[in-house]
């Protein structure tokens, strides 16, 4: 199931997305650095995206999903089999050139 919701803040996003049962992913799109470091620590899902719709997985991404996203063990992928009982969160983000600091 695939839903979009229109949130006047980052708090209001997280209670969103924490309130579900489910876990698999979310996505916030802002042009807030401060909320999208907050939203992705704070946001209880297996996998972030950041101003990228759908932040699909690939065969090195830990697929998990948390609470209830998934059934057994049929999260694990490679080497995070080993790591069955972590809670593992992916976080793909997009911010445009002008967006960025130069290090």
């Amino acid at each position: 199931m695939l839903s979009l919701i229109h949130v006047s803040d980052v708090d209001q996003a997280i209670e969103a997305v924490n309130s579900s049962r489910f876990g698999n992913q979310a996505c916030l799109f802002t042009r807030s650095g401060a909320a999208a470091r907050k939203f992705r620590y704070e946001a209880r899902v297996g996998n972030i995206g950041i101003n990228v719709g759908v932040a699909a997985p690939i065969a090195y991404f830990p697929f998990s999903g948390w609470k209830d996203s998934f059934f057994g063990d049929l999260h694990a992928q490679g080497r995070d089999a080993v790591d069955f009982y972590t809670e593992k969160k992916v976080v793909v983000e997009r911010w445009p050139k002008e967006w960025s600091r130069i290090f």
